[in-house]
């Protein structure tokens, strides 16, 4: 029930009696602005803008404010930094001071932003983290769940080779955190496959040259490769078997444009790519809505499950429940689009087109 207060103006002039008016309808203003329907003031804040995924990224989060279930709803300003963490923590210190309805971070740590994460927290702004997931207590984080994205694309690659093989192994970008989680995903599904054997393995530091070159030497010293675990594009593995005029064995890449092409458009391929998409962006700007409308997750640990794609899908045993996106070009991967297309472009609560996505 809403109560009206109105001033008792006998015995004052009409002039104060006027100003107390208009001061008593100022005070009871917030309240009544929650009903106006306008737009949640939310910033993007993100340490580093130089790659294909985070520039689709970007357009993800603003094409989620004009179509499907936000249009409207949301005042989107990003802010790009310097890719330090002393430089996303001065920007997010001005944008507390701003006080916005909710910040999505991108974050250069796992760590440091905890304190100023705490602040904005503490100033009733509601935090949303992505991609790289913080620590902070009070941040919901939507974060791919990599362990799991290991564990479904070792699988599959088993399940391809029928249980019995000989396989490379990718150990990733030395140091890095998401390159040992691939590995104790990879070695953690094997152990169902005892027939599967690793006979070499190879650093393809996430790019395709050095993912060529590590497949090139181990195929130059096996005489026969059945499979092959890859962590980054899949492609240089694919280009290595052709040159050294070896058959074409299933591989495990992740999910750009490029890959699913090659994988469709190379006879015999065999291919699964795991999925981190860049409209994780405009999933993090939905649960910030939600949670503005009173509507929170039970949790704030949201890790994110999104389709595979592949060249032959599977039921999972290991992951129950974990769906499969046959490659089919035209319709989820593009041959005329640049080959660091992120995929998949769309999630299925909006619409996102191609050449959306690919920033045309």
């Amino acid at each position: 029930m809403t109560m009206s207060i109105r001033p008792r103006c006998s015995g004052m002039g009409i002039a104060l009696c006027l100003a107390l008016s208009v001061m008593i309808l100022a005070l009871n203003a917030p309240a009544q602005a929650a009903n106006t329907g306008k737009p949640y003031l939310i910033y993007l804040s993100n340490n580093f803008a130089g790659n294909d995924w985070r520039q689709q990224m970007l357009r993800s989060a603003e094409l989620a404010t004009k179509n499907g279930p936000l249009a409207g709803r949301v005042e989107l300003r990003i802010e790009n930094t310097a890719n330090t963490v002393e430089a996303q923590i001065a920007s997010l210190n001005n944008i507390i001071r701003s006080r916005p309805s909710a910040i999505l971070i991108d974050a250069g740590s796992a760590t440091a932003l905890d304190p100023v994460i705490k602040r904005a927290c503490d100033a009733g702004i509601v935090v949303v983290s992505f991609d790289q997931p913080v620590t902070a207590p009070c941040a919901y984080k939507v974060a791919a769940d990599w362990p799991w994205i290991a564990r479904v694309t070792a699988e599959w690659l088993c399940k391809m080779l029928h249980g019995k093989g000989d396989i490379l192994m990718d150990r990733g970008l030395a140091g890095a955190p998401n390159a040992t989680t691939f590995v104790n995903g990879y070695e953690a599904v094997l152990k169902h496959f005892p027939g599967i054997k690793v006979v070499g393995y190879f650093n393809g530091n996430y790019a395709i040259g050095p993912e060529q070159a590590g497949v090139a030497s181990q195929l130059a010293v096996h005489p026969k490769i059945d499979g092959v675990l890859t962590q980054g594009y899949g492609t240089g593995a694919i280009k290595a078997e052709q040159e050294a005029g070896r058959p074409v064995v299933p591989v495990t890449a992740v999910s750009y444009n490029g890959t699913a092409v090659v994988c469709a458009q190379t006879p015999g391929a065999k291919c699964i790519l795991g999925v981190n998409p860049a409209w994780i962006s405009a999933e993090g700007l939905r649960v910030a809505v939600e949670v503005l409308d009173h509507h929170p997750p039970a949790t704030n640990d949201l890790p994110f499950h999104a389709p595979f794609l592949t060249t032959d899908p599977i039921t999972s045993d290991l992951s129950p429940g974990t769906k499969f996106e046959q490659i089919d070009l035209g319709k989820n991967a593009y041959p005329n689009l640049p080959p660091g297309l992120t995929l998949p472009i769309s999630p299925d609560w909006m619409t996102i087109t191609a050449k959306e996505a690919a920033g045309d």
